[in-house]
């Protein structure tokens, strides 16, 4: 058991994380500019004050601690993506890399390991293209995005710290995410396909995006990129059929492309247009084992039905 550090550790993939460490014994930190709203912690949880810039009054944390999560980082899902809006999701990620590896540089014994958040924007838009951890970086924005987030930590490898990368794919969760705005049209039994239907969706159950990741921490031999994908990414047309089935709700109202990019312009391509087909070939030759390999089974666990 150690001491575990998570950055962005009251979102989503931050509070289950933290749920599942601290079961299994680990002490776990959670960085927050706020901590006195990260309530309900488990008992071996608890929230320190960081600026997400620098090291400063936490830093020392660092020194012998078991693992890094990065995990910090503005929300994209916050329209209208304004110039500034898009200097804050680089920076706010950029800036919190460079304070974590300020961290370790100063620690004189080193973290472990440091796990890296990024996505699945990584590789941009390819289409029906299967895409595993050795396709190319694209060049939109978000995938400039990743990848500055991404080398934005690489400097703790120069210091003999181990570092994973996981390029995240949409998490199922009715807690948060994306997931709960794509089920209110079929709430209303308005739901469909987005667009033309036809891009890919990756996407990842919730209890797996965690368990990959505590998986990640203890096999030692892991470095490097991983997708964080389900095995078996689907067509938005499926997805929301099977999203339909699990709602038993009706899955055929389209959503047209047009007032998707009048209303949400680059947001609009880039998040819900465009698709990635996202194939987790590490993370399986690795040895995990997903809980959850298909949509429908995901869809039905996590939606309660």
């Amino acid at each position: 058991m150690g001491r575990i550090i998570i950055t962005g550790g009251t979102g989503l993939i931050g509070s289950a994380l933290t749920q599942v460490l601290s079961a299994k014994g680990h002490e776990v930190i959670i960085l927050s500019r706020d901590p006195e709203k990260a309530t309900h912690l488990p008992r071996n949880a608890r929230a320190v004050a960081w600026d997400a810039r620098t090291a400063e009054g936490w830093g020392k944390l660092a020194d012998g601690a078991l693992a890094i999560i990065n995990l910090a980082g503005a929300t994209l899902s916050r329209p209208p993506w304004t110039a500034a809006y898009k200097r804050r999701i680089r920076d706010s990620r950029v800036n919190s890399g460079l304070a974590l590896v300020e961290a370790v540089r100063s620690a004189q014994q080193r973290p472990s390991v440091l796990i890296q958040a990024s996505g699945m924007n990584y590789y941009g838009l390819h289409g029906d293209e299967p895409l595993d951890e050795q396709a190319p970086a694209g060049d939109d924005f978000l995938a400039n995005v990743c990848l500055d987030w991404e080398t934005s930590t690489a400097a703790v490898e120069s210091l003999e710290v181990r570092r994973v990368i996981i390029r995240t794919a949409l998490v199922l969760s009715r807690k948060g995410g994306v997931l709960p705005l794509l089920a209110l049209p079929f709430r209303f039994f308005v739901g469909g396909p987005i667009g033309s239907g036809k891009q890919y969706v990756s996407w990842i159950h919730l209890a797996d995006e965690a368990g990959a990741i505590v998986y990640l921490i203890e096999n030692l031999n892991a470095r490097g990129p991983f997708n964080l994908s389900a095995p078996r990414p689907v067509t938005n047309r499926q997805f929301v059929k099977a999203l339909g089935h699990a709602l038993h709700r009706p899955s055929f109202f389209p959503v047209q492309a047009l007032p998707l990019k009048l209303a949400l312009g680059e947001m609009a391509e880039l998040l819900v247009l465009g698709g990635q087909r996202i194939i987790p070939q590490a993370l399986l030759g690795a040895g995990y084992q997903f809980a959850f390999t298909d949509v429908e089974s995901a869809l039905r666990d996590v939606l309660g039905k």
